[in-house]
């Protein structure tokens, strides 16, 4: 793959973080955006997320690591739990990219059946390289595994894209 070919990265922010998180460990952001430019060639990454303004310095970290954010408002439902569903905004920005042909392949990064449909669109258009699945095999969509596309699996990059824990003081026998 040409590295200096402008992709973009469509990333659904709840689904990569529930999907890593059911897997039991966190992402590294920042390494995670260095991976996508070296692997796939993203030139621009956008992740889609839920407007709760007490993440706002999540949000800073994200946008210094190279993210560019795309907000979702956020309703509440009965049990307080927000819910900021990013699909619609997702699909239609990536639609509205292929369109104005602001990128030569694109990178889904959700684990959803619901974007099967985008897929299939991006297939058509010859401007598509891959699913990045945050669940496993298992939890993928079936829907996104009948649309043939490469599907990878982002827990297989857990060695290089997992955030350290952090040491607890003196456990390192420092002071």
């Amino acid at each position: 793959m040409n590295l200096k070919e402008k992709n973009f990265a469509y990333i659904d922010g709840a689904n990569l973080y529930k999907g890593v998180a059911s897997l039991g460990w966190k992402l590294d952001y920042k390494r995670f955006r260095v991976w996508l430019s070296e692997k796939y060639g993203v030139r621009t990454a956008y992740l889609f997320i839920g407007l709760i303004p007490k993440y706002k310095e999540l949000y800073k970290h994200l946008q210094e690591s190279g993210f560019t954010l795309v907000f979702k408002e956020v309703v509440y439902d009965g049990d307080g739990k927000p819910k900021g569903n990013c699909d619609a905004d997702l699909v239609l920005q990536a639609t509205r990219d292929a369109y104005e042909n602001k990128f030569e392949g694109a990178v889904i990064i959700a684990s959803d059946g619901d974007y099967a449909g985008l897929v299939k669109f991006l297939l058509e258009k010859h401007k598509f390289l891959a699913i990045l699945s945050p669940s496993n095999e298992k939890r993928c969509s079936i829907l996104l595994k009948r649309t043939g596309a490469r599907i990878a699996y982002i827990n297989d990059q857990r060695s290089i894209l997992g955030a350290e824990k952090e040491k607890a003081p003196d456990g390192d026998g420092t002071s």
